[in-house]
């Protein structure tokens, strides 16, 4: 770069550098294109997260510029979501409402130009996936402050679906209004659960001098807190720029370490293996005594590393009936892992195996 020394000269540089990467993005997609209608003829799967991971981390590998690998991995998440849309466009289904967190995750793997549908209910977006009305399905099945989530845990033990990836995703609560000045807000809009995750804010800045008010959703707090200027919104920062909202204050939740992990559903799919994987299953063991340490027992031997395992009520009209949670390294074609898995075969209920980002 010696060769420039204006502000001019080295927009010009840039300029043809931007045509450069826009010449290779349109080759790149020209190529997508024919993979696109060879998966098609096949009927083959579009969203490969296998195949994904294996791009970043080659190109973080290689990498000796500016770039780190979250910059990379930013910017190739969205050159893999506009190629899968040229290869073969796909629905995606989300817990709503429009600008809620878990829209939020499902951008941050499909990418701005994906068509999304936002449901009610963690129910809908299971029977969309199973009825495949759409071909993925985004659901939070936890948070690190508040614990599982209930009812994706129903769907998970009742209805034939895989999990095909996880997101997870730093949750970042905004304070948004239309004031610049804080002493006029009145009253606050937001989730119960955000409110509780931000008691601190909330305590340091108002004291008991403002109105908290529950709504269904950090959108429809933005949405409110948009017609009112003496009121405010605590909401995720996509909440409030979908409603031209001004952000007083950013990152006002309690914790830094505020993080939800979503769970990318499909249907009757299978990953290949990536090599830093990640299995999910469901077990239903037996209440005699010992049953759960034989199970265990099990996997230890096969030299099986769990990471996960919580107990949750089977709800199958049974008295204290619980399926086990468990989540292990690994992939289910492994050896190991399928010489287990044939031994309890009416015990476990495979859920997926996928790229190990938690």
């Amino acid at each position: 770069m010696k060769d420039v020394t204006s502000i001019e000269q080295i927009r010009e540089k840039i300029d043809d550098i931007d045509q450069q990467l826009l010449d290779l993005l349109n080759e790149r997609m020209e190529l997508v294109e024919i993979v696109g209608k060879i998966k098609k003829t096949s009927n083959a799967t579009i969203y490969r997260p296998e195949r994904e991971k294996a791009i970043i981390q080659r190109l973080s590998s290689i990498n000796s510029g500016k770039l780190n690998q979250q910059a990379i991995e930013a910017i190739f998440l969205e050159i893999f979501a506009v190629s899968r849309n040229i290869e073969m466009p796909e629905k995606v289904a989300y817990l709503g409402p429009e600008g809620s967190f878990t829209h939020q995750a499902a951008e941050a793997r499909f990418g701005a130009m994906s068509e999304y549908i936002s449901l009610n209910t963690i129910q809908s977006v299971f029977e969309s996936v199973t009825s495949e009305r759409v071909r993925y399905g985004l659901v939070p099945i936890e948070n690190n402050q508040q614990g599982i989530v209930g009812e994706t845990m129903n769907h998970l033990s009742s209805c034939d679906v895989n999990i095909v990836a996880e997101v997870p995703m730093p949750i970042h609560f905004s304070f948004a209004t239309q004031t610049d000045n804080i002493n006029n807000v009145k009253k606050v809009y937001s989730k119960d659960i955000a409110f509780r995750q931000c008691s601190k804010f909330l305590k340091e800045y108002f004291g008991s001098n403002v109105n908290q008010i529950p709504v269904e959703s950090t959108s429809k707090a933005a949405l409110l807190a948009s017609m009112d200027d003496e009121s405010a919104a605590i909401c995720s920062h996509i909440a409030a720029k979908m409603y031209n909202l001004p952000i007083l204050f950013a990152n006002i939740q309690d914790s830094p370490d505020n993080y939800t992990r979503f769970l990318i559903l499909s249907n009757s799919y299978k990953n290949s293996i990536s090599g830093s994987d990640k299995t999910t299953i469901l077990a239903q063991i037996s209440d005699k005594p010992g049953s759960l340490v034989l199970f265990l027992k099990k996997f230890h031997e096969a030299g099986v590393n769990f990471t996960k395992i919580e107990s949750y009520p089977a709800k199958d009209g049974k008295k204290f009936k619980y399926w086990f949670f468990i989540e292990f390294d690994g992939h289910i074609d492994d050896p190991a892992i399928q010489g287990v898995m044939k031994k309890n075969p009416d015990q476990i209920k495979w859920l997926g195996s996928y790229p190990k980002l938690c």
